[in-house]
């Protein structure tokens, strides 16, 4: 089993490689690493993160076939699904780490910011869910001056909806709960730039990784 701290600084050295634009000297060994995943998988990170296409979990941290379970959805949100998803994984592949991974520049994140200050007629109710899910976290911010910077206001209100999520996961499911007391699981939040292809991990950070 992978210890929270071992994946976690997995995470830190894969994004330094991939913002650096080094390659991955695993890489060449990608497709012996696919067929001995076929019949079991031993993911040593859960990722929850956008569905943004410019970032693709794998990618930003430089990993390969069966070494993150992933799970996307706009908005990096954490509904009934999302939080199912992660039980599963960290139950049954035994997982220690999960990462929720926003980005900034967050479509979803400035829509909601968009829909609070105007709303839309006649909005899909699903579209609508995911609103719903993330308003909270930002609501607080536009009552502050920020609401008069819009990029301060998208930077931290990215960062706020992250916080929402990682908050939500440590303490809106039993499973988790239980699995964070007695099993050491872990549960970071971390923002993906779109500019530098840098990750920035800053709530729940171990005090013992290595900066790279």
């Amino acid at each position: 089993m992978v210890s929270a701290h071992e994946a976690f600084q997995r995470l830190v050295d894969g994004n330094a490689r991939f913002a650096a634009q080094v390659n991955n000297p695993d890489a060449a060994q990608a497709d012996a690493r696919r067929a001995t995943l076929v019949m079991e998988q031993q993911p040593f990170a859960i990722i929850l993160g956008c569905s943004d296409s410019r970032v693709p979990a794998e990618l930003v941290f430089d990993q390969g076939f069966g070494d993150l379970f992933v799970i996307r959805v706009a908005g990096n949100i954490v509904a009934p699904s999302q939080v199912g998803s992660v039980e599963f994984a960290a139950a049954r592949f035994g997982i220690q780490l999960v990462v929720v991974l926003g980005h900034s520049q967050c479509g979803a994140i400035l829509a909601t910011l968009e829909e609070i200050q105007m709303p839309t007629e006649n909005q899909s109710r699903n579209l609508q869910a995911i609103v719903d899910r993330v308003r909270p976290s930002l609501e607080g911010l536009l009552a502050t001056d920020l609401k008069f910077d819009r990029e301060a206001l998208l930077k931290q209100a990215v960062r706020a909806n992250i916080r929402a999520s990682v908050n939500h996961l440590r303490h809106g499911s039993e499973v988790l709960e239980q699995l964070i007391r007695d099993n050491g699981l872990l549960v970071v939040g971390a923002e993906y730039s779109l500019e530098s292809g840098a990750v920035t991990f800053f709530d729940g950070v171990p005090e013992t990784v290595r900066r790279t």
